[in-house]
């Protein structure tokens, strides 16, 4: 009870620090989209006032609150500092506790939460859906529109899931090439590591061709991203716990999904109230760092090969409004010979994907997801780069809805090829 009325105290003082100046407006993916007061920042912030004021916790107030993406743009623009994102995971945690959901609503929520965040889980569905692609079964699916009539969410599961190919499992230690500069800890993630093994891999071949020993812990599994992120507060702690044992012994943490590396560097707040735990989480989240983030400290050293084309440079809400790495995945790619980076036009507005909310807000996501998707087209660009599993799902199959079948990489992929001298035909033929 305790550690409830710090909650309602800290929640009470988030609030007053909104000024409903309106700032954050034109930053709201929701806003931008339907133009409705409650489905802005400001809006959802009225209403956890009348919340904590004593107004139930009615269907159609969770829904507003269930319509925000947590993409944390209103606190990029907010003139006031206000923590919109600590208020709206202190909210989801109480729709969590308060609202009972419809029971198929409930069902889906515990499927996507049984699944995405054990690895193993995501390993064992590899095989089936790999037959599943290869039998060309999903384009008679999607062609009768029977999924989409049944569940919205299970048709852009069917839809997101990439092409898989053989997977790759990497050793514990990637030795560094040449005279060892750092020694580094690398985070595999659960969708990543299972589904984009091509990223993990090139991650830590970028990491070694800069002169870094990478330690990949067999011990680690989820780091409690989507947990944290929907209201699930109890679980995200479990799963902090655990990855501070896998971790704590490395000097440097590199993580190359944004959302993971957001999640990890909150945990010096998840764990605060936590004896035992506290001073350990801290120190974790103060070693962790985005793999451009990384790159960008240790300074570049491997020799850069050209790679003739251009690119368009996706930010990754979690890895530029959470984090606020920004500059150094451009600067990164701009180190490249002869590559070209374009800009998508309003680089703010979420592409949709936002953890579990492509899944769960299937329709939403998908008018941001096209929108995303002609920002992409407009730049002429030959290849899309983004820092994020999901935004690279939620792109390509928002593309492909357009009739364009654009090539994907992860930043590390684009750098893994030019530090190794592939030229640009593997990353044009490969599309997620």
């Amino acid at each position: 009870m305790e550690d409830d009325h710090v909650e309602n105290g800290e929640f009470r003082n988030l609030l007053d620090d909104c000024v409903h100046c309106g700032f954050c407006l034109p930053t709201c993916p929701t806003y931008v989209l339907w133009g409705e007061e409650m489905d802005s920042p400001r809006g959802r912030i009225h209403l956890m006032q009348q919340h904590s004021q004593g107004a139930p916790m009615s269907g159609a107030m969770v829904e507003h609150f269930d319509r925000c993406l947590g993409c944390m743009a209103c606190v990029t623009s907010c003139p006031s500092g206000v923590q919109y994102d600590r208020l709206i995971e202190l909210t989801r945690a109480e729709v969590e506790r308060e609202h009972p959901r419809p029971t198929p609503e409930r069902m889906l929520r515990e499927a996507v939460f049984r699944l995405f965040p054990y690895p193993n889980r995501l390993r064992a569905l590899r095989g089936p859906l790999r037959a599943y692609q290869k039998s060309g079964l999903g384009r008679l699916i999607r062609r009768t529109g029977l999924l989409e009539r049944m569940s919205p969410s299970l048709a852009a599961m069917e839809r997101l899931a990439p092409p898989l190919s053989r997977a790759t499992r990497l050793p514990e230690r990637v030795a560094a090439r040449g005279e060892r500069r750092a020694t580094v800890a690398m985070l595999t993630g659960c969708v990543q590591r299972e589904f984009f093994p091509g990223v993990n891999a090139a991650t830590a071949r970028v990491l070694a061709m800069e002169g870094c020993d990478v330690l990949i812990p067999r011990g680690q599994g989820c780091c409690g991203a989507l947990s944290l992120h929907s209201g699930r507060e109890d679980e995200a702690r479990e799963f902090a716990r655990r990855t501070v044992v896998a971790f704590e012994a490395a000097d440097v943490i590199v993580v190359n999904a944004a959302g993971c590396g957001s999640a990890m560097k909150e945990y010096r707040r998840l764990l605060a109230d936590e004896p035992g735990w506290a001073g350990r989480a801290e120190a974790l989240s103060a070693k962790t760092r985005d793999l451009a983030e990384f790159l960008a400290e240790l300074g570049p050293r491997a020799e850069r090969r050209p790679l003739p084309f251009t690119v368009a440079y996706h930010d990754a809400c979690h890895l530029a409004h959470a984090q606020g790495v920004r500059a150094q995945p451009r600067a990164l790619l701009a180190g490249i010979p002869e590559l070209t980076v374009k800009e998508i036009a309003d680089p703010e507005i979420c592409c949709g994907s936002a953890g579990t909310y492509n899944l769960l807000q299937p329709e939403a996501a998908a008018e941001l997801g096209d929108r995303k998707a002609a920002g992409v087209r407009a730049t002429g660009a030959d290849l899309l780069v983004a820092a994020n599993p999901g935004c690279s799902m939620q792109i390509a199959t928002a593309l492909e809805r357009q009739g364009v079948r654009l090539p994907v990489a992860h930043t590390a992929e684009v750098l893994d090829a030019s530090l190794r001298g592939l030229g640009t035909s593997a990353l044009l033929r490969a599309t997620v």
